[in-house]
């Protein structure tokens, strides 16, 4: 039975015909409401083995996303005197880390908008040579600056690819499995972490063991660029280019338990967005959709809640741990610095998968309002610990010093409780930015935020070293804890729920305000509404029995 779900309250349980849900007419304005009109079909709350394997496919970018970021902890502290110097200097350790995220942010900035142009696919494509270019690169250097380079190069592979890729897994993911299948990204991203950490453990030993580290990375994005030329173009892209026939072929997969006139309406709904989105580019250049993303209070609002959550994920501080975590461990004391940095990145691997469960069910809201409290007192632990393990040192880390072990391992204690609260919430949340934004202007929006994100993580690993040189660890930990509990206050104020919702109702929460109130009714509704469907499903089946 067709059921047609409109957000205004009074409508919501109204039929709507197919030929009701149209394309905006010239110099009608496009209406989410409009386009989500018909959006309720059977099977919409399971997923197809097309959608598993589309996403398991895509998120290996997650997996390389992760891998080359973890991966240089373990090499920044086996290179030695392998690239000209008897040992790496803080400053040329920083520059080496940040060197990937200054690669990442420039490659952001473009990704969004370019695989508007050339779709999703291409450009995930383009992201997977450029991984293999850059591990090849790192493979085989022999100086400072040309180390520099490969992870500078990889860096574009990444940033593209943090772009691109939760983007077009929600294109591609039915409304109500959306955040759990970009969560399955972040996972890889989270496995790719671990991995690394494994692969740095058993090379640790090996002399120039550290090229294999940065090289093993070429494989998984081979096998990704081979995969990608089995996998479907965005539908909305396909409508984009025109193709109709195509698009209805990608959705008949998603909701292969729909009727054919539940994916006509799906993909009617659709176009009605895509148009709109059409029209906007066609009369208008790429400077005034900038302009209508930053002047349009809708976008703009989206804008700010992406950026800030993109900023809240670095200044917290985990990529630290990411870049330095072998580093940080050796100073303390622990003699195997990478294992003990595996079981921090196993921590935010296990706790991922606790979103990845439940980002959907509890909610994007409720999941970062609950977590982030976690990361103010993780922080906090660390930086007493801290204060009290480097007193008779005057506040320094120095190699080779006898620090109190029960210290050492409270620090150890306090990050795995840190990691723990990141990875069951901001670790994820932010990666949903691509719901917030309507097509006309999700690929620059995208871009902005990734790309804040990358700029954010790039000042926090340039900065890392040098700020516990300058303030001690205990003040480092405790300066990233006041920024967790401004992006905690940050969420409690100006981040709606946006779980369930389809990706063009998203809009109408923005209409007056950051719409905190307006979401929660929504979902509420559509709650309500799924509750509704299924009892009448039940009903019907038990009437045929």
């Amino acid at each position: 039975m067709d059921r047609l779900s409109d957000v205004d309250e009074n409508e919501k349980n109204e039929k709507k015909s197919y030929d009701e849900v149209q394309s905006p007419s010239p110099g009608e304005e496009f209406s989410p409401e409009l386009a989500d009109a018909a959006i309720v079909v059977e099977g919409e709350d399971r997923n197809t083995w097309f959608v598993w394997m589309l996403v398991l496919c895509t998120s290996i970018s997650g997996l390389l996303f992760g891998y080359d970021t973890g991966v240089i902890s373990g090499a920044l502290v086996t290179i030695g005197g392998d690239l000209g110097p008897a040992a790496l200097s803080s400053g040329q350790k920083e520059l080496i880390t940040s060197a990937t995220t200054l690669g990442a942010l420039l490659g952001s900035l473009v990704a969004g908008m370019l695989s508007d142009v050339l779709g999703r696919r291409y450009v995930l494509a383009i992201a997977d040579a450029v991984f293999i270019g850059g591990a090849i690169g790192q493979a085989v250097c022999h100086t400072v600056w040309s180390m520099i380079g490969g992870r500078f190069l990889i860096g574009w592979g990444v940033g593209i690819a943090s772009c691109v890729a939760p983007v077009y897994i929600q294109e591609l993911s039915p409304s109500r499995l959306r955040g759990r299948m970009v969560v399955l990204n972040v996972v890889a991203i989270t496995g790719g972490q671990v991995i690394a950490y494994g692969i740095d453990a058993a090379f640790e030993k090996t002399h120039g063991g550290w090229r294999w580290m940065v090289g093993l990375g070429a494989i998984p994005a081979g096998l990704q660029f081979i995969f990608l030329f089995f996998l479907p173009e965005s539908p909305r892209i396909l409508l984009k280019r025109g193709n109709v026939e195509g698009a209805r072929a990608v959705m008949a997969k998603v909701y292969s338990k729909a009727t054919p006139e539940q994916v006509d309406l799906k993909v009617k709904a659709l176009n009605a967005a895509v148009s709109y989105s059409i029209k906007v580019a066609n009369t208008t250049t790429l400077f005034q959709r900038i302009k209508r993303i930053l002047f349009i209070p809708i976008n703009r609002r989206a804008l700010i809640i992406s950026c800030g959550l993109q900023a809240q994920q670095q200044l917290s501080g985990f990529n630290t741990l990411m870049y330095y975590s072998a580093t940080l461990f050796k100073s303390i004391g622990f003699n195997q610095p990478t294992a003990v940095g595996l079981i921090v990145s196993g921590t935010n691997f296990i706790f991922t998968l606790f979103a990845l469960k439940y980002i959907d069910t509890i909610g994007r809201r409720k999941i970062m309002v609950w977590s982030a409290p976690g990361m103010i007192v993780g922080l906090t632990l660390a930086s007493i610990a801290f204060h009290y393990l480097t007193m008779k040192t005057n506040g320094d880390l120095i190699d080779g010093t006898k620090y109190n072990t029960a210290w050492s391992a409270i620090v150890l204690l306090s990050m795995i409780f840190y990691v723990a609260s990141y990875a069951t919430g901001l670790g994820n949340v932010p990666w949903q930015q691509g719901e917030l934004f309507s097509l006309d202007v999700r690929g620059i929006g995208t871009s902005f935020a990734t790309t804040t994100n990358w700029a954010m993580n790039l000042l926090i690993g340039s900065t890392y070293l040098s700020l516990i040189d300058k303030i001690s660890a205990a003040g480092a930990f405790g300066f990233y804890a006041g920024l967790c509990l401004l992006g905690w206050l940050f969420d409690v104020f100006c981040f709606p729920e946006t779980a369930g919702l389809s990706l063009e109702e998203v809009q109408v929460v923005f209409k007056d305000g950051f719409g905190i109130k307006e979401s929660q009714r929504l979902r509420r509704e559509r709650l309500a509404l799924a509750r509704s469907e299924k009892v009448e499903a039940l009903g019907l089946g038990g009437e045929k029995a």
